[in-house]
């Protein structure tokens, strides 16, 4: 069976100067990527308080490291229905209020989780912020690249993905600076995140929405429709790209399920692993996180701007080749020192791949749902790794050794085995998978310009005298008008 993505004209703008990707962008382009990079960083943090403060919920909740596992698959089991649920609320209304929507939800989540005293209860937040958490990256994502200059978007998509380990780099300062510090312990995390998600929120409600959206919204209503018949036009093109593009779904889930199990498979439990398997403090084992996220943030940065170059594909590949030589040094050594230079070399591996996945889903994507499409399929492929932690954790039931007199679960060869079948699988998709480097994407049609489309809708003004919009909008307009062809539609 052979992949593709959808057939339109791509632009191979391949610029190597990152000064000059960063000089291309307008004050607003600016500043919408940053509100969602900041999302990310907010998105990020929250998910890993849970695997940061693992033990001491153990104490909290006189539970076990494999119970407390449950929280974060459930957060993982839930991500897909978030993002499916703001995929479509930001493909049919915009970028904008979907994302602040989420983000307010899951500030009070946290705030919340901090208050939760019993483990069932801690478990029924955490459900609800899995479905929150995953409507983030999708729309931040999206937002961020159709409104990138093609030449630009390689270095930013590296940028961008900064914010996960970013956001894991932050809660372990916190976690370690913070929390054993105030009497409150585990709980001051949480509410430091609802913070930051609040913070984040409002950056995004102060700026506008998306020009693509604005001008989707003047070409609904020159064709004269709106209300319910503009949902059943988004409905009608939503069926249509299911219909036509069900190959690049599926190859999307498969390719971020090989991404998030390398993820997940070596960030989940590495804190637990630094303690029980090796034998360090927690504050040694947080200094660990900070080198090896340290190296994750430089491996995104190199492998976003170095994709724009090589193409996405051959960044991946090099990124899966460069985890697996890294893998013996990462789990191996019994000093501190070895360890933490092998985490941090591994963690760039990962995050070169990494670098590469926001531009090239957004560009993968069927053009009408690119809030829809990058989100859904990461979270789906963080679904299908949702058991990741718990199958590490069953897994050291079985595969144990010796520490100080101690026996302990062998978390170290347990990571190893997880990570190299993970990059086996994203080799595999790399190698065989579509690629389309520098497409246009300001230019393509949103769902209600494809829906009206595709139902045969007169594209052109109509209740609106043509001498009364401006000169930006005549030119929307136009450039609706010569879209027409179905043929080169999604």
């Amino acid at each position: 069976m052979t992949i593709t993505a959808p057939s339109i004209p791509q632009r191979d703008t391949r610029i190597t100067n990152p000064y000059h990707a960063v000089k291309n962008l307008t004050p607003l382009q600016h500043a919408i990527f940053w509100s969602g990079w900041l999302a990310w960083i907010a998105d990020s943090y929250d998910f890993f308080c849970v695997s940061l403060t693992v033990l001491r919920l153990n104490d909290q909740f006189n539970q076990n490291t494999h119970s407390l596992t449950t929280a974060i698959t459930l957060t993982l089991l839930l991500r897909p229905v978030g993002a499916a649920i703001f995929g479509i609320l930001s493909d049919r209304y915009g970028r904008k209020w979907p994302l602040v929507s989420v983000l307010l939800i899951i500030a009070a989540l946290q705030t919340g989780t901090g208050f939760v005293t019993t483990f069932r209860e801690f478990l029924a937040v955490r459900s609800l912020f899995g479905i929150a958490m995953g409507g983030v990256w999708g729309l931040a994502s999206a937002a961020s690249m159709e409104s990138m200059p093609v030449s630009s978007r390689g270095l930013y998509s590296g940028i961008m993905q900064t914010g996960y380990p970013g956001g894991y780099l932050l809660a372990t300062v916190v976690n370690l600076f913070l929390v054993p510090k105030v009497p409150e312990t585990w709980r001051t995390i949480y509410w430091v995140g609802a913070g930051i998600s609040a913070v984040a929120a409002f950056f995004r409600a102060i700026l506008p929405e998306s020009g693509i959206f604005t001008r989707s919204r003047n070409v609904a209503q020159g064709a004269g429709i709106n209300g319910m018949e503009e949902t059943r036009v988004f409905i009608r093109s939503l069926e249509e790209m299911l219909k036509r593009h069900w190959k690049i779904w599926v190859y999307g889930v498969v390719l971020m399920s090989g991404m998030n199990f390398l993820a997940h498979g070596s960030q989940d439990l590495y804190t637990t692993f630094m303690q029980n398997s090796k034998g360090f403090s927690a504050d040694d084992a947080n200094k660990a996180n900070i080198i090896g996220e340290t190296g994750a943030v430089l491996g995104a940065l190199f492998g976003g701007f170095v994709s724009q170059i090589l193409g996405r594909r051959i960044t991946l590949i090099v990124a899966c080749l460069w985890c697996c030589a890294f893998i013996p040094l990462w789990i191996i050594p019994s000093t501190w020192g070895s360890l933490t230079v092998g985490a941090f070399f591994f963690q760039s591996g990962v995050n070169i791949a990494w670098g590469t996945i926001a531009v090239h889903l957004n560009e993968l994507a069927p053009p009408a749902f690119r809030g829809l499409y990058p989100g859904t399929v990461y979270q789906l492929g963080n679904m299908a790794s949702a058991a990741a932690a718990q199958i590490e954790a069953t897994a050291g039931l079985s595969i144990r050794l010796t520490i100080n007199g101690q026996d302990q679960p062998d978390y170290g060869k347990i990571q190893a085995i997880v990570a190299a079948a993970s990059c086996g699988l994203v080799l595999v998709c790399a190698l065989l998978g579509p690629e389309r480097h520098s497409a246009d994407l300001t230019n393509e049609n949103t769902a209600i310009e494809q829906g009206t489309v595709i139902m045969g809708k007169e594209l052109k003004v109509k209740t609106a005298p043509t001498d009364s919009l401006d000169k930006e909008e005549k030119q929307d307009v136009l450039h609706i008008e010569d879209k027409q062809d179905p043929e080169s539609s999604p």
